[in-house]
C-alpha cells in the first residue's frame, strides 16, 4: 500500500523566545521555596501568565490565591510569593499586618519601572503611565504612588485627549511588555503635545520584549502561518501576534498547547513561523514542533537575532538551596 508522502514544511524557529530572566527567576523562587519550606507555598495571583506553569507548580505543592485573606491562619508561617508582574505597595503592607512571611518575585525590570515612576513623583512630576488598563503590572506600578498622581494612557487617541493640570511638569514610564512600535507612536504624540515631557532614565520596555519582537519581525515575511506560544492574558505574547501580522505573516495565531491547533484551518502551508512569549515554557514549543512533524516533512531553521545571557538572582533567603535540572524539567524539558 502506498503511503502518501508528508508535505514539506519549513519551520522558522525564533531565537530568542520563551522564558525571560524575570519569568525564570519567578518560577525558580516558587520551586526553591517549596524545597526549603515544604508545601504549601502560597502564590498571590498567577506567578506568570501561563496555565501550564501554574498547573506544574500546583502539582509540586503551590497554592494560588487571589488575595492574602485566603491564606488559612494555620499556614501563616508558610511563605507567600508575589508574582513577577509586581504588586501595589499595599500588598506587602497587608502581608506584614497579617504576620505573613512573603517572598517578592517581582521582575527586577518591573521594579526598575516602579523606581523610575517614584523618581518622577519625588521630583514633583505627574506620572504618565503608558500601558494596558487592568494588567497586573499596571496595577502594581500605579500602586507605588499616591492616588491621583498617575494617569494611564493606552493609545494615541488617549494621548490626544489627555488634559493634564500642569502640561509642563510631566514624566512618563511604560509597561515593560508593550509593542515597541505602538509605544513609540504614543510617546511621539505625547512629546508633540507636551514638549517638556520627561523620559525615564532608561527605556521601560524590557530587553526580552524588544528582542522577541525584533526576531519575529525578521522571520515573519513569507510565512503562511505564524504561531506564538502563549496565554491569552499574556500581554507580551499578544503583542507578538500583532507584530508577526504587521511584518508580513499571512496569518498569526496565539496557542497555549498543541491540542488547540485546528489542522483543517491550518491547511496546506509551506512556511511556518514559531516563537513563544516570555512566560511560555520550552516544553510546549517542542510539543508544537512534534505535532507538525507528525503531519509534515518538517525542517527547522533557527531565526536568531541575539543571544540572551541575563540572569537575575533569587531572593537572599533562597540562595543556599540547590536548584537542579530535574527541579525545572517540568518547564524546560
Amino acid at each position: 500500500m502506498n503511503i502518501a508522502a508528508k508535505p514539506p514544511l519549513t519551520i522558522r524557529l525564533c531565537g530568542p523566545r520563551g522564558f525571560c530572566a524575570g519569568v525564570d527567576r519567578a518560577i525558580q523562587i516558587v520551586v526553591l521555596a517549596l524545597k526549603s519550606y515544604g508545601a504549601p507555598v502560597y502564590v498571590r495571583h498567577e506567578i506568570v501568565h501561563n496555565r501550564y506553569v501554574v498547573e506544574g507548580l500546583e502539582a509540586k505543592g503551590a497554592v494560588f490565591v487571589e488575595e492574602l485573606d485566603e491564606i488559612p491562619a494555620e499556614h501563616r508561617a508558610q511563605p507567600v510569593v508575589f508574582s513577577a508582574h509586581g504588586v501595589p505597595k499595599s500588598v506587602p503592607e497587608d502581608a506584614v499586618s497579617r504576620n505573613l512571611f512573603y517572598l517578592d518575585a517581582t521582575c527586577p525590570l518591573v521594579s526598575k519601572v516602579h523606581k523610575q515612576a517614584m523618581r518622577h513623583n519625588r521630583l514633583g512630576r505627574h506620572v504618565v503611565l503608558i500601558g494596558h488598563a487592568g494588567h497586573p503590572e499596571v496595577i502594581g506600578t500605579m500602586g507605588q504612588l499616591p492616588e491621583g498622581s498617575v494617569s494611564l494612557i493606552e493609545t494615541i487617541e488617549d494621548a490626544d485627549a489627555y488634559q493634564p493640570d500642569d502640561p509642563d511638569n510631566l514624566g512618563y514610564v511604560t509597561q515593560t511588555t508593550l509593542s515597541v512600535d505602538d509605544t513609540a507612536g504614543v510617546i511621539a504624540r505625547l512629546n508633540e503635545r507636551f514638549p517638556n515631557l520627561t523620559a525615564p532614565a532608561a527605556d521601560s520596555i524590557c530587553y526580552a520584549t524588544t528582542n522577541r519582537q525584533e526576531v519575529v519581525k525578521q522571520a515573519a515575511p513569507g510565512c503562511d502561518l505564524f504561531i506564538i506560544v502563549g496565554a491569552p492574558n499574556s500581554s507580551n505574547s499578544k503583542r507578538l501576534v500583532e507584530v508577526a501580522l504587521r511584518a508580513g505573516a499571512k496569518k498569526s495565531i496565539l496557542v497555549q498547547r498543541a491540542a488547540e491547533l485546528d489542522w483543517d484551518e491550518i491547511g496546506a502551508i509551506s512556511t511556518l513561523g514559531l516563537s513563544a512569549g516570555a512566560s511560555a515554557p520550552e516544553v510546549i514549543v517542542n510539543e508544537i514542533i512534534e505535532a507538525f512533524r507528525a503531519r509534515f516533512d518538517a525542517r527547522v531553521e533557527l531565526a536568531e537575532t541575539v543571544q540572551e545571557n541575563e540572569h537575575f538572582l533569587v531572593n537572599r533567603e533562597l540562595r543556599n538551596i540547590e536548584l537542579t535540572t530535574a527541579d525545572m524539567a517540568f518547564v524546560n524539558g
